[in-house]
């Protein structure tokens, strides 16, 4: 298991913010591969609920005349483990979690699921320790360097296409599309598709064509592997 011979004080210098409390901060960064009495996932589980209403924040001042369809695509394209993993290795994160051997070994440092729950739990301690404004400050000035460009064209994909990336890093698979249903007359036709990701079954979803209900599931989908531990 790492010990605490990182150079925390490096990461507040990232940060630009300095931990009152050093223990708040080591708990935001200990995995819970580390068997210890404490891990981040509480942290992690507030930082979530707060970064979702930092960005909404944001994207709604930023974007005055965009309906809620849209503002709910951007969040959603920023809010999520890739974008997460993007801020956090702009913090270099992985250098300073707490990780056991056994997930050193398999790589951890750079696991995409490690380095967005490390950053979620950051946050949740900033804002705990010092509020909103500050996690907003921190978070907006990440967002700067990482996004030269945000808007629908640079950073919304489909679902289907988000999902696909994200079982293929994480799992080495596609998801797999099965119609299972077929109702209505022809020129209101109503079609039932089924999502399987290795060869489980993860939901269902309805659509006037193949193409929604492909898209209402790959979404449902989505939230599911979000709430993955």
């Amino acid at each position: 298991m790492q010990n605490k011979s990182n150079n925390l004080h490096e990461l507040e210098e990232r940060l630009n913010y300095h931990f009152k409390n050093k223990e708040l901060l080591e708990e935001a960064l200990t995995h819970k591969s580390c068997k210890k009495d404490f891990n981040n996932e509480r942290l992690e589980f507030l930082g979530d609920a707060v970064l979702d209403l930092v960005v909404g924040e944001y994207l709604f001042k930023r974007f005055a005349n965009l309906p809620e369809g849209d503002l709910s695509k951007l969040r959603a394209s920023l809010v999520n483990e890739k974008g997460f993993e993007k801020l956090a290795k702009l913090l270099d994160l992985g250098k300073f979690v707490f990780i056991s051997q056994a997930e050193e070994n398999n790589n951890g440092r750079k696991k995409a699921s490690i380095l967005a729950n490390g950053f979620e739990a950051l946050m949740g301690a900033i804002y705990l320790e010092s509020g909103l404004e500050k996690v907003k400050e921190i978070v907006l000035d990440l967002f700067n360097k990482a996004y030269k460009k945000i808007d629908l064209n640079s950073v919304f994909k489909d679902y289907k296409t988000t999902l696909q990336e994200l079982t293929q890093a994480k799992y080495g698979v596609i998801p797999v599309y099965k119609v299972i249903k077929e109702s209505g007359p022809d020129h209101n036709k109503e079609f039932t598709v089924e999502i399987s990701i290795n060869d489980k079954v993860i939901d269902t979803a309805k659509g006037k064509s193949k193409k929604e209900a492909q898209q209402k599931v790959a979404k449902k989908a989505l939230l599911k592997l979000k709430d993955e531990k």
